[in-house]
């Protein structure tokens, strides 16, 4: 009898809760972060940057941010700095080795490899209008890129979506919505931000307050 009601209430708070949440994210540092997931946009997007992203989002798979953070120059230096998918599909053994070398994950090098290899094979202007036509459906197709890193990658490239993230899946959960994307497009009704900045904010606030879920609800 009383359980719609409460869950109207919850979905209220969450939406001062973000932007409470929003604040506290700016305060601690990461203002320009979301800056930067405002801004990205698909079209704009160039081969180089995109095989970064894919590298970052493949390394950092059930990884430590912090750890990735660190080791990512290192990475990109084994990969040409991002060059060209030619460059590093045609260097593979070199890059592999030295990649190997700072991250001993066979199998995520082995993935970052196989993506410039059929990004070469394809050409960067056909790959790239697969992601515009099939979006995450396509990007699903590439090595390493499950449910949610998939998502992970459309974000990090400029697709506006919600990555269904652990935090994102608990906060929808505790406040009463189906999913991280219910979460986001509600909060993106009343406040006017891109689901993608949202999905980041509430991420963000989760790995810097231990109690979020309770910040959420209370």
């Amino acid at each position: 009898m009383y359980h719609k009601p409460r869950i109207r209430n919850e979905r209220e708070r969450v939406i001062e809760a973000y932007l409470e949440a929003k604040e506290y994210v700016v305060k601690e540092g990461f203002g320009e972060e979301i800056d930067w997931q405002d801004s990205i946009r698909l079209a704009p997007i160039k081969e180089s940057d995109f095989l970064r992203e894919s590298a970052w989002v493949v390394l950092s798979s059930g990884m430590s941010e912090t750890v990735i953070r660190r080791k990512f120059p290192y990475i990109s230096e084994a990969f040409l700095f991002w060059k060209s998918a030619g460059y590093i599909a045609n260097n593979s053994d070199e890059c592999r080795k030295k990649a190997l070398t700072i991250f001993g994950h066979k199998g995520k090098i082995e993935a970052i490899i196989s993506i410039a290899q059929r990004v070469f094979s394809q050409g960067f202007r056909i790959f790239k209008g697969h992601i515009q036509k099939d979006g995450v459906r396509f990007i699903r197709s590439l090595p390493f890129m499950g449910p949610a890193t998939s998502y992970h990658l459309a974000k990090n490239i400029g697709l506006d979506v919600v990555k269904p993230d652990r935090h994102l899946l608990r906060v929808a959960s505790v406040t009463g919505f189906d999913s991280p994307e219910s979460l986001c497009e509600k909060i993106a009704e009343a406040v006017g931000d891109r689901i993608s900045v949202i999905d980041l904010v509430i991420w963000r606030f989760a790995t810097l307050n231990r109690n979020y879920l309770g910040f959420f609800t209370q």
